[in-house]
């Protein structure tokens, strides 16, 4: 950086920023895959020249399934779903209480995890459970607002 700005005659400072700035540009542009115009409309604002935006679209374009391999290998392997198995148990009584129904529901989820299996055990009261499927219900129908939907589409 320190050679660069000597060339151009302006502050380390600037140089990196300005480093900063179109990596950021380039790697949320391809990572969202816009478009063309949707890059275009992006760089307009900043009021370059029609040279260098016509520059900066070329460059975004002649490297962005490059960049989005690089980021894919940078991404942390998440697990993901491979089963899942499930029990109620339901406790009709105790030695301190005769008549007393405690329901508890157990989940085995299995997991794929790099080519291994691994499997997580997990339990609830069935209150608790519907709660969640009520917020992941509700999720899913934010989804389907036009908001979510543009979101979604850039992101592809």
């Amino acid at each position: 950086c320190a050679f660069c700005a000597g060339k151009l005659s302006i502050g380390v400072d600037t140089v990196q920023r300005g480093v900063e700035g179109l990596t950021y540009l380039l790697t949320e542009s391809s990572k969202l895959m816009i478009s063309e115009v949707d890059f275009q409309d992006s760089i307009h604002v900043l009021g370059f020249s029609d040279e260098l935006n016509r520059f900066l679209l070329q460059l975004y374009l002649d490297n962005r399934k490059e960049i989005r391999s690089i980021l894919g290998e940078l991404a942390p392997k998440l697990p993901s779903y491979h089963s899942l198995e499930w029990r109620l148990d339901v406790q009709l009584a105790s030695r301190s209480l005769r008549q007393q129904i405690k329901p508890a529901v157990t989940m085995k989820l299995h997991l794929n995890h790099n080519e291994d299996q691994t499997a997580q055990v997990l339990q609830t009261d069935p209150s608790t459970l519907l709660h969640l499927i009520q917020q992941l219900e509700q999720a899913l129908g934010e989804m389907k607002t036009n908001h979510c939907r543009r979101i979604v589409r850039n992101m592809k």
